[in-house]
Order: C-alpha cells, then sequence, then structure tokens
C-alpha cells in the first residue's frame, strides 16, 4: 500500500515538474449543430451545447434561438460573483416563451462550474421554459438540482461584462444589457 502511495506521489511530482514543459492538448472540435453564438454589446460568447445531458433542453434553446426569441431579451437579474440571468422577453423573471415547460434533466456528472449554463425555473423543478443563466464562479449547491445545458467556450469576458444588479434587490437589473442576437452557429453564414 505504501509503495503504490509513493509511486503515486512520484509520478504527481513529475508532473508537476515539466507541467510547464506539456503540449496543451487541443480542445475538440465544436459542432456547428450543437454551438450558440450569444452576441452582446461587449462582444460575442460561444457556448458548446450539451445534448448529452439535457437534450429536451438543448432542442428547446435552439428551437427559441431559430425563433429569434432570445434577441433583445435583456439579463434582468444578475448578481455579482453568482450569474447572469436572461432569457425573459418581459424582464420580470415571469416570463417564458409559447411553448410548454420542460421536465428537469439533472445530471450527477455535470457541475455548476464558472461558464456553465443552466435553466432557470421556478420552485417547481419541471417549470424551466426559456430563462437561462450563466455562472460567474462555481455554486455547487446548484449541482443536481438545476438543469445544465451547455459551457461557455470562448467570450467568458464579455459574460464578465454584463451589468450588475441590485445586491438589496436579488440582482435585479435597471436598464439591462440586452441579447443582440442568440444564434445556432450552424445556422450563420
Amino acid at each position: 500500500m505504501f509503495r503504490r502511495a509513493l509511486l503515486a506521489a512520484c509520478v504527481a511530482a513529475l508532473g508537476a515538474a515539466h507541467a510547464q514543459d506539456a503540449v496543451p492538448m487541443a480542445a475538440p472540435a465544436l459542432d456547428p449543430q450543437n454551438t450558440v453564438y450569444l452576441d452582446l454589446p461587449s462582444g460575442r460568447v460561444v457556448i458548446r451545447l450539451r445534448p448529452d445531458l439535457a437534450p429536451k433542453h438543448v432542442a428547446r434553446v435552439k428551437q427559441l434561438c431559430r425563433d429569434g426569441f432570445y434577441d433583445g431579451t435583456p439579463f434582468h437579474r444578475v448578481i455579482e460573483g453568482f450569474m447572469a440571468q436572461g432569457g425573459d422577453p418581459t424582464g420580470t423573471g415571469e416570463g417564458g416563451s409559447k411553448y410548454p415547460n420542460l421536465p428537469a434533466e439533472f445530471s450527477d456528472t455535470a457541475h455548476f462550474l464558472r461558464g456553465t449554463v443552466g435553466a432557470a425555473r421556478s420552485q417547481d423543478p419541471n417549470s424551466a421554459n426559456s430563462q437561462f443563466f450563466i455562472m460567474f464562479a462555481p455554486a455547487p449547491s446548484l449541482d443536481g438540482n438545476y438543469t445544465i445545458w451547455g459551457n461557455v467556450v470562448s467570450g467568458m469576458d464579455n459574460v464578465d461584462k454584463i451589468k450588475r444588479g441590485s445586491a438589496d434587490d436579488n440582482g435585479k437589473v435597471d436598464a439591462p444589457d440586452r441579447i443582440i442576437h442568440m444564434r445556432v452557429a450552424a445556422d450563420v453564414k
């Protein structure tokens, strides 16, 4: 047992000693059918969709993108160090699309880390519709309680520039930043 632990420690130390010499592995290519371009006033955010985790939510997001639903909608709730929430055409946090709510698609293998995109909902786990949020920081308390449907793969610096809301008013934003366009990459010429 001791030998195995010592060997593991030596391998870890060698790896750490030569980490600066390591060649970074290329990220897998993005599938245009499962990639969303979220254009904000500050620039483009690229989101990799996760149909492996939430196929119904991904299908809905793609449908809403193709409908042009998200264009012009505000980030109505933005909490520093937590998340930015948008996707509500009313800007109240109570609006949604014309489509029915979705059943929860919780995951035991995915986690709410910086850049994770999840489905916003009410107290009812099966009430997600169109609203979503992008994490500024990890939030393990959300793991297994909210549906993850994507991850930001580039442009997180643009997410960081979204106007923050009032801490006294649960992140409600006055004169919020709005989505310019949100499109499935395969549809962008």
